[in-house]
């Protein structure tokens, strides 16, 4: 069973995703691979290792096999390289991982994804631009692919799902059942439920570490056709992911802009003098593209043609306001105000607040004004 192979590769200490596919590639199988042939062949695996390496791949056969029965528990797939389920855009990676844990469904859609990442903290424009870029691409037939983290990764998450039909896929650095940050488990939720997939690498109950976010990046880079970062800093996350998307993928960066005074703007303007691509509009990312790369060639025919025609904002159904929603556009039927302002007239926490008027304005019902107020669209 290819799974079960897969996953005792994963188990196998000392076998890291790139050296994994080099055994597989040594041994002709991943099956063989697991049964320890062809460890002798693989670079870097010196003639003492072998034999440690074989009784461990024995050792995680066992474990392998309790994770299969985890994921029946938890209600989890678990995607390999072998399966139909796998994600073309991962083919060719060299570094992409040996398995993934998914809660939720990939669909043939996702396979025309685009990233967005950005700062954990942004400003109140660069959550805005997130949740108005990512509205209009899955308004636009994309899957919008993110980190799951604060901040933009959230605001791209709420922007795609606030698209009719939008999908977006949630990359986590811990396991499918952890949520980090745990303030987005029903955001999380919601995603698995229809909309779109939660994906790892990392098997289920796997906390959240410093050092697992880099490596989520670079799936985050390998599953999106093209990269948006929205305002971050020089030395952050979402520059490790637009770097490894142009320098080990070979997908194209795009950045949106900022005032050269703010220091959220410092890594799109490096990355833009760096040759990344401006993005002043959604439109910018769906013309820029380029073709899909060589692992997509066996996509099956019923796989969508890149991007459905775009519905003119005017036309698009506006969902019906949720209570809370309700409660802030009734206050705001007194004029402009401004979030504190709204937060006494509704009675709803800050966060609560921004959250609610991110969303109101992607929908198009307010309007940000130049002196961060907002008022209803008439």
């Amino acid at each position: 069973m290819s799974q079960l192979a897969w996953l005792t590769l994963v188990e196998t200490p000392g076998l890291g995703p790139m050296r994994g596919r080099a055994l597989v590639d040594a041994a002709g199988s991943v099956e063989a691979a697991a049964a320890g042939e062809g460890l002798d062949r693989v670079k870097g695996i010196g003639s003492n290792r072998v034999a440690t390496l074989r009784a461990e791949l024995r050792k995680a056969a066992a474990r392998a096999v309790r994770r299969i029965e985890q994921a029946d528990r938890l209600g989890l797939n678990i995607l390999t390289p072998s399966e139909d389920d796998w994600p073309a855009m991962l083919a060719d990676l060299a570094d992409a991982p040996l398995v993934l844990w998914c809660w939720g469904r990939l669909e043939a859609r996702d396979l025309h994804a685009i990233g967005i990442v950005g700062s954990r903290e942004p400003t109140v424009y660069g959550r805005e631009q997130a949740g108005k870029f990512a509205n209009r691409l899955a308004t636009n037939g994309v899957t919008v692919v993110s980190g799951g983290a604060y901040g933009v990764d959230t605001a791209a998450h709420r922007g795609a799902l606030a698209a009719t039909g939008g999908r977006t896929l949630v990359v986590l650095g811990s396991g499918c059942d952890v949520a980090y940050p745990a303030e987005n488990e029903q955001l999380f939720a919601q995603v698995a439920d229809g909309c779109g997939a939660v994906l790892s690498e990392l098997p289920p109950g796997t906390r959240p570490r410093r050092e697992h976010f880099p490596r989520r990046n670079r799936i985050i880079s390998g599953l999106s056709r093209g990269v948006l970062v929205i305002e971050a800093a020089q030395r952050s996350g979402a520059l490790i992911t637009a770097r490894v998307a142009a320098d080990d993928h070979n997908r194209p960066v795009f950045a949106l802009p900022g005032r050269v005074d703010n220091p959220m703007a410092a890594g799109p303007l490096v990355l833009l003098r760096d040759g990344a691509r401006l993005a002043l509009s959604p439109e910018d990312l769906l013309d820029n593209l380029g073709p899909l790369p060589h692992s997509t060639s066996t996509a099956k025919p019923s796989e969508p043609e890149l991007f459905e025609p775009a519905r003119e904002p005017e036309s698009a159904p506006v969902a019906p306001a949720s209570p809370d929603e309700q409660r802030l556009l009734d206050a705001l039927h007194a004029g402009p105000q401004g979030p504190d302002a709204l937060c006494d007239a509704t009675g709803l926490p800050a966060a609560k607040v921004q959250t609610l008027l991110t969303m109101l304005s992607v929908r198009g019902l307010i309007t940000r004004l130049p002196d961060n107020t907002y008022e209803r669209r008439r």
